[in-house]
């Protein structure tokens, strides 16, 4: 469609759910009281790799109002949504400091939380591995010693028996004897960071009751209702028509809440007290080390390029550190592998990426699934490449950026469509951040301010058959309600989705309202709201429901107006004749059937469906990683400013650039935000954010206080621009974008440091300390 002809789409429009959050209307899962509620609380390991010689419950038992008390011998089970490797409640050994053993449910959160620590258990310790290169040495100690018994969930997940390995994903490129032959130059370079945190406002809450009927109701905070529907019904042997889940809107989650755990705990507690109500929700130390966390990683790459900066080889190394369970570290060390060349054609590519058990809280989902991860890498990888070369970085990516006609390393073939324009993302970065007054200035009081620059790209890890359903119902002034399962953790999501539906429908954005809560029991079904595909999937759907009402309101007009459905049009609350406007009648007047003045009626109740799938995905070759993983990708260019003293190796983010290819953007404003917190979010991660672990495997710094974040005050300005190159099947041409922000934001970092100081920063989070040490400091 011509832009110009969008009135509701491109436009700058207020977020639906604006007025209630400022107004404090909005309730949170943990907001809502339960006259009768019962209460959980955990009891979590002391050690991060020990076996349970035994529990002690007896003075838990004596404190008033304890009503249940449940440990792994209760529940035994393994869940997990990849790969069945997790018990609910530790199960003859902890893997991680801080995993749940035993469970207390009360009538207080008080009492229940004082029971948990009356429990004592008694364990004998085992050696701990601290990382995954200790994991994976010959001698190291086996984390899951059942390993090769656990239960496949989804195909794709290759775990190697008697190791530490829970999935290993191959990339095979080309002829790799022939790209290292074409290289005139190479370059080798190791690179890591430890796990981290999703540090989300609102902590994770589930209640859980069982009903008579053996109807099961969960209310969580979480990105995936249905996903927990069908991982209950498929864990716990239950219809998944007696499951129902509820979810208010999210105070934020990053990818966190898109994992199963709290809702599994709520529901055996719910169970062994009869049924009740049981709600648990973490404490912020909790939601850090006990819920899954951000992933680490260790990586080597290697490059090979041409003299005049053409990439001719690559070969990765990842070392996924996934923590004591797989959870979604297998996906992510997929996702790392499929794109693991960022956005560059290169011919001779070879990738091993594992996902490795450590004894680290286990890592789940984290806002831009493992591409965060392989960006960095990669683009470290390129800066240390264009020094060797002694070629401008910038000129280096335009030189390699991936095109239609190039494939990427999974060989899935790109075209203008489905890659969009790298090389014109670069270009705009280039003018935003005034690259050409020079990479890097010495003021007139010695420090020095360099730019860094990353270039990255991401296609969403969906499932090949994953969905979205919208059902479009009429009020009687004609409004339309708009009824998904998108949930809303602050993206801005469902009013996109209205401004696709007030385009499709040439209505005013005030007529239609929105349903902001997610109950799996009247929404259609929604794969997840992850992996920046709500828009993309919903907003297909929404399209296709729109459609779909469109007809019906044609068909009873066309009755009325006695002429044929194509002869008419639908716009500005009415159904008129294309040719003769003024000849129509009222939407308000049809979509609930249309009553003539003698009485009679016809038609009926307008309701639209409609729904989307992921379409042509394949799974890959476990040996040669071929395969189409994503439906498209999004790609763009990122930049960081800093001013850097040397004197005591402190430094100060100036400047934060983000251009994305966004395909169309919906709602400029809504879309500049989410590059805004993208970037911050990045940035944090990259410059602060990190567990501390000392050699037993206890985290260190499990609170806010010690866990560092960046602050409001230390934010740089932050420098937005858009490409559009539309996404032939998007909705109205557009792309996902909700991830995006992060994505390259520590590469960029990291480049613009490692330019300041003189020396690879290679390691995360890029602190003034760790810079010292790598100047030479002792």
């Amino acid at each position: 469609m011509n832009k110009e002809n969008f009135s509701v789409v491109g436009k700058d429009v207020q977020r639906i759910d604006a007025a209630d959050k400022a107004f404090g209307r909005v309730k949170y899962t943990g907001d809502i009281s339960i006259p009768g509620v019962l209460h959980a609380a955990l009891h979590t390991s002391d050690y991060a790799h020990a076996k349970i010689k035994s529990i002690d419950t007896v003075k838990a038992w004596e404190v008033p109002g304890v009503q249940a008390i449940l440990t792994g011998e209760e529940v035994p089970l393994l869940v997990g949504p990849l790969l069945a490797d997790r018990p609910i409640l530790a199960q003859k050994k902890v893997r991680y400091y801080g995993e749940p053993v035993a469970m207390v449910v009360a009538d207080t959160i008080q009492h229940a939380k004082q029971a948990a620590n009356l429990i004592h258990i008694d364990y004998e310790e085992l050696p701990v591995v601290n990382s995954p290169g200790e994991a994976i040495l010959p001698n190291a100690p086996l984390i899951h010693e059942d390993l090769g018994t656990y239960k496949v969930q989804v195909e794709g997940v290759h775990a190697i028996p008697d190791s530490n390995i829970a999935n290993l994903t191959k990339i095979r490129k080309g002829n790799m004897e022939t790209g290292w032959n074409e290289s005139d130059i190479t370059i080798e370079t190791d690179l890591s960071f430890s796990p981290s945190d999703h540090a989300a406002l609102e902590t994770r809450v589930a209640r859980v009751e069982i009903l008579p009927d053996d109807r099961v109701m969960i209310y969580s905070s979480t990105q995936g209702p249905f996903y927990i529907k069908k991982l209950f019904s498929q864990f716990f042997n239950i219809d998944a028509g007696k499951i129902s889940v509820h979810t208010p809107m999210l105070g934020g989650a990053f990818g966190g809440k898109g994992t199963v755990q709290l809702e599994f705990l709520a529901y055996v507690a719910s169970r062994a007290v009869g049924g009740k109500m049981v709600k648990i929700q973490n404490s912020r130390e909790e939601d850090l080390i006990t819920s899954p966390v951000h992933i680490g990683l260790e990586a080597k790459v290697k490059l090979g390029a041409s003299s005049d900066g053409k990439l001719k080889a690559a070969a990765f190394e990842f070392l996924f550190d996934s923590g004591a369970y797989s959870d979604m570290g297998a996906g992510m060390s997929k996702a790392g592998a499929v794109d693991c060349t960022g956005p560059y054609r290169i011919d001779h590519v070879t990738c091993d990426s594992h996902c490795v058990y450590t004894n680290h809280p286990y890592a789940t989902s984290f806002r831009g699934f493992g591409h965060n991860e392989l960006t960095f890498v990669m683009e470290r990888a390129m800066d240390i490449l264009a020094a060797k070369l002694n070629m401008d970085p910038l000129e280096l990516r335009l030189a390699n950026a991936i095109k239609p006609g190039d494939t990427t390393p999974t060989q899935t073939h790109l075209n203008a469509s489905n890659i969009g324009d790298v090389s014109s993302c670069i270009k705009k970065l280039k003018q935003l951040i005034n690259w050409d007054e020079g990479q890097q200035i010495t003021t007139n009081d010695g420090k020095i301010r360099t730019k860094g620059i990353s270039s990255f790209w991401k296609t969403s890890s969906t499932p090949p058959n994953a969905t979205a359903g919208v059902i479009l119902t009429f009020n009687r002034d004609g409004s339309v309600n708009l009824n998904c399962a998108a949930v809303e953790l602050g993206q801005g999501t469902k009013t996109v989705l209205a401004q696709i539906l007030a385009e499709r429908l040439k209505m005013d954005m005030k007529k239609i309202h929105v349903t902001m809560e997610v109950n799996t029991q009247y929404d259609p079904h929604q794969w997840k709201t992850v992996a920046s595909s709500t828009t993309y999937l919903a907003g297909r759907a929404v399209i296709a429901a729109a459609e779909d009402v469109i007809k019906q309101l044609k068909n009873t007009a066309s009755i009325v107006l006695k002429c044929l459905p194509d002869d008419l049009d639908v716009a500005n609350g009415m159904v008129f004749i294309k040719d003769s406007p003024e000849y129509g009648i009222k939407i308000k007047d049809v979509a609930n059937s249309y009553k003539y003045p003698n009485g009679n009626s016809i038609g009926g109740l307008v309701i639209g469906e409609g729904s989307h799938v992921v379409r042509h995905l394949t799974p890959l070759d476990p040996e040669t990683g071929f395969g189409k993983p994503g439906p498209q990708w999004t790609v763009g260019a990122q930049a960081v400013e800093i001013e850097f003293d040397p004197l005591d190796c402190t430094y100060k983010i100036l400047k934060a650039a983000t251009v994305l290819d966004a395909g169309k953007v919906i709602n400029p404003n809504a879309a500049i935000g989410q590059m805004r917190g993208g970037m911050y979010l990045g940035l944090s991660w990259a410059s602060r954010e990190s567990f501390t672990f000392d050699d037993n495997g206890k985290v260190l710094n499990p609170k806010l206080r010690s866990y560092d974040i960046l602050r409001f005050s230390e934010a740089p300005e932050y420098l937005v621009d858009f490409v559009e190159t539309p996404l032939v099947d998007g909705p109205f041409g557009a792309r996902g974008i909700g991830e995006y922000g992060v994505i390259g934001m520590a590469g960029a970092l990291a480049n613009s440091l490692s330019l300041a100081c003189g020396t690879n920063m290679n390691q995360l989070p890029l602190v003034p300390e760790l810079i010292w040490r790598k100047r030479g400091g002792s």
